[in-house]
């Protein structure tokens, strides 16, 4: 685990006064951004007993934690907390951070329950002066005349008009919360809003309509709602009356790119995409976001995307990360482009919009979130032809020459352009306007006024607006084949229970947190009576994927970098983050492995199943193929383009590393806005310049609701940090 020379320097530094091999190497792993539940797993893998002893708590062991809850209104409450000590222990309950006065037993009891009893609740065991949290419990409590034991639910609807907000409501009682899911004529609904028991659409569309059902589960058991009939009609004097009438299909590429190889990472792409992903899903685009493409993953993702292009098809493309402008042309830089990139090394919108006119589509949609400074290094003018055709509309996140910036925070945050998109993306404007009005409240925001200007640039001849209703059997064939293939691209693995020879039961589920990025996570739905231990775990992942094994079977989703999806996932599992699904060559096949040890046998003892779960998500198209016949590389002819003089990345030693200048230091990046100051430098590459140190730059937050004794503060300190705050 450590080199010889970081053995060595343990073994010397005992020889100095306040020396210690053990300091050393406790230092070498906070270096190495160990932490300490890292370290007691070395300690229990290594069995060392008397160690552990030194980290963990001493005297207080929980043995009963509170459950969550649902309960109804006028029912009884109990939570219970029992724990053991050297000494007596004593308990203290508290809702949030307030403290429940004379709630001072293991048992918290509220008879009878009310509305306003619904929070988090969490229990403090003293023994002397130690103490220790128990994990928190989430009360819900509904007011519904139902009974209490099987799950019973209530659904409502109403018939309805285009424009009108729709609001469908269930609830369950059990224990613990139930988990609810929206399907609307029998397939899944994929926004976040399906995940909770309230389903809000604030603008209904005509392909809104249909029957609604929520899907329940508690542990391993599922229930149905009944079926709502949701019938959407028109006012007569609807706007979308107005519009255009033959709209076929919307779909949508997304692409974010952070994690560049040979340029300073960035952070808003991923928070961006992701919301963006989830409004047009609510405006019925058939979406895919991806997230770090290289430049043949790039290239390969257009031409997936073009084939669903015909006509009457609304596409949109956006683009986060990296790029420059040079003569009017503008270029999305790859992850792996070299330092410093040309355009050979990256795509040119134009010769895309090419392609795209050539389809007849009904609306073209362009949204560019990246800086459009000139390249020096790039002297080469494409000598593309544009026709003049109509339903063009680009927007830019800043004006020519300009660069686009990102809000400097400890925790996630959103880039300038979609921070203030994504408040009127679903309005049923015109898409002119609905932008104009964007660029106007970009123009509000203090910070970047006069420096980042949206730039609209337009040839409408029709209304056109993102609401626009699809034809319910419109396009041709071939056009319904391709949209089918891209829906696929979001298709996710059907869960799986595995029964295992000793008794015990795993389920195994997926998430996508993009479409190229998947969370697999294990549970435990049953295990034999006289089994002490049990935890399972999934290994022997393909190499396509590069995942680190430090960050798999994690026991909260933020260990393994999930953020943005953490809030719907289940609880009390074992999670695994796999990203760069577009390189996986064959289908995905791994090891699940159940860990076990039983009362009467003091030893760890493993069972295994292999599981294959054919290609997952983005993995369908096989974009990791090097380059297609029909790529859109060829529309865009340059006198320095692969096929004639390949442009190979630099050796490390020529890269160019700007002096580090601490705080103020200037790197080549889609720069950053401190909260306080923005400063305007120019790069060689043609990018702006960060305003804050990416090295020095906080850890991403996050909110382990149930391991803090303080959710309602971290909460507040988290959403703050997605803000921008006036100094």
């Amino acid at each position: 685990m450590y080199s010889s020379d970081e053995i060595e320097m343990c073994s010397l530094k005992v020889l100095e006064l306040d020396g210690s091999p053990s300091r050393m190497l406790l230092r070498l792993m906070g270096d190495r951004g160990c932490t300490l539940g890292h370290l007691i797993d070395f300690l229990q893998t290594m069995g060392q007993t008397e160690a552990l002893q030194c980290v963990k708590p001493p005297g207080i062991q929980i043995l009963i934690q509170p459950q969550s809850v649902a309960v109804i209104a006028g029912h009884n409450l109990r939570l219970s907390c029992y724990a053991v000590g050297k000494a007596g222990v004593q308990y203290q309950w508290f809702k949030t951070k307030e403290e429940l006065p004379n709630r001072s037993s293991p048992d918290l009891v509220i008879s009878p329950v009310r509305l306003t009893d619904a929070g988090f609740y969490i229990c403090r065991v003293n023994c002397g002066d130690n103490f220790e949290f128990s994990q928190w419990a989430q009360v819900d409590v509904f007011n519904v005349a139902t009974s209490y034991g099987e799950p019973q639910c209530h659904t409502s609807g109403q018939r309805l008009l285009v424009g009108d907000t729709l609001q469908l409501e269930c609830g369950a009682v059990g224990r613990p919360i139930p988990r609810y899911h929206w399907h609307r004529n029998g397939v899944p609904l994929l926004f976040p809003e399906a995940s909770k028991r309230r389903l809000l659409i604030p603008y209904l569309l005509l392909e809104h309509q249909g029957k609604y059902r929520c899907e329940i589960s508690i542990n391993n058991e599922r229930t149905w709602t009944n079926e709502v009939d949701v019938f959407v009609g028109m006012y007569c004097n609807c706007p979308l009356l107005r519009c255009n009438d033959n709209t076929t299909d919307k779909v949508a590429l997304l692409i974010g790119n952070l994690s560049y190889q040979n340029h300073p990472q960035l952070k808003a792409p991923m928070v961006d995409v992701y919301d963006l992903t989830n409004l047009l899903r609510q405006l019925n685009f058939k979406v895919v976001s991806l997230l770090d493409l290289t430049e043949s993953e790039m290239r390969n993702a257009v031409d997936e995307f073009l084939l669903l292009l015909h006509k009457g098809v609304y596409g949109l493309l956006y683009y986060a990360g990296h790029g420059y402008e040079n003569y009017g042309n503008s270029f999305m830089v790859p992850v792996d482009a070299p330092n410093p990139y040309r355009s050979a090394n990256c795509l040119c919108v134009q010769s895309i919009l090419k392609l795209m006119q050539e389809k007849e589509t009904g609306l073209n949609v362009f949204l560019l979130d990246m800086c459009r400074k000139r390249n020096i290094h790039d002297e080469t003018t494409p000598n593309i032809l544009l026709k003049v055709t109509a339903n063009i509309v680009f927007g830019y996140a800043t004006c020519q020459d300009a660069e686009a910036f990102e809000l400097s925070s400890s925790g996630f945050t959103n880039g300038v352009f979609i921070k203030f998109l994504k408040q009127r993306l679903l309005e049923d404007e015109k898409i002119t306007v609905l932008l104009d009005r964007v660029a106007e409240d970009m123009g509000q925001f203090v910070a970047t006024k006069g420096k980042q200007a949206l730039e609209i640039r337009s040839s409408l001849s029709e209304r056109r607006a993102l609401t626009d209703p699809v034809l319910p059997d419109g396009g041709s064939d071939a056009g319904r084949s391709h949209s089918r293939q891209w829906a696929k691209a979001h298709e996710l693995p059907e869960s799986m229970c595995l029964d295992f020879d000793c008794g015990a039961q795993i389920k195994l589920g997926f998430a996508a947190e993009f479409s190229n990025v998947m969370v697999i996570y294990t549970h435990i739905v049953k295990k034999p009576e006289d089994m002490s231990f049990c935890q399972a775990h999934v290994t022997n992942l393909s190499l396509d994927l590069d995942v680190d094994p430090k960050e798999m079977n994690r026991e909260t989703p933020e260990e393994t970098g999930i953020y943005l999806l953490s809030s719907s996932l289940p609880q009390h599992c074992l999670y695994t983050r796999l990203s760069s699904l577009q390189k996986l060559k064959d289908q995905l096949e791994f090891t699940v492995c159940l860990q076990g040890s039983f009362k009467a046998i003091d030893e760890l003892v493993e069972w295994t199943t292999d599981v294959n779960i054919g290609k997952p998500l983005i993995a369908k198209l096989d974009l990791h193929r090097t380059m297609r016949r029909n790529s859109c590389l060829q529309t865009c002819p340059m006198p320095h383009s692969p096929s004639q003089s390949p442009c190979h990345s630099p050796k490390p030693e020529h890269f160019h590393h700007p002096q580090d200048h601490g705080f103020l230091s200037p790197h080549c990046a889609s720069p950053y806005l401190e909260v306080s100051t923005l400063y305007d430098n120019c790069c060689p590459s043609g990018h702006a310049c960060v305003a804050s140190d990416l090295a020095n730059s906080p850890a991403r937050a996050s909110i382990p609701i149930e391991t803090t004794d303080d959710i309602s503060e971290l909460q507040t300190v988290f959403i703050n940090s997605l803000q921008l705050h006036h100094q």
